[in-house]
């Protein structure tokens, strides 16, 4: 079986060719991506890669590797609540967040 470890958004993912992986939003700050259902993506953080006979491992990226996608979906996650609370000193503060993320499905590690 053909994997590989690619690194994105903080993260490292252990994908496959029919995958498909739930990302934090590409990008950050003004290099943020804007993306839409269909778009092409190419992770080239690739960690390790494997195709059942031989491993490459980087040390820490491999050179000349890359993996392929297609963006799935973009959406956001459910919304969580974080609260702020001081007892006894009527201090409450209540915000709600919802985490960008894109929904990619790996089309080839190369």
């Amino acid at each position: 079986m053909e994997y590989a470890v690619i690194k994105t958004g903080g993260k490292q993912y252990v994908v496959a060719p029919g995958d498909l992986i739930t990302i934090e939003k590409l990008g950050r700050g003004s290099a943020t991506v804007e993306l839409k259902k269909g778009d092409p993506v190419t992770f080239e953080e690739v960690l390790l890669t494997d195709d059942g006979s031989t491993t490459n491992v980087g040390t820490p990226m491999i050179k000349g590797a890359k993996v392929t996608a297609t963006v799935y979906s973009i959406g956001r996650a459910k919304k969580i609540e974080v609260v702020k609370y001081k007892a006894k000193s009527r201090y409450l503060k209540r915000r709600g967040h919802r985490q960008p993320f894109v929904k990619v499905k790996i089309d080839a590690i190369a």
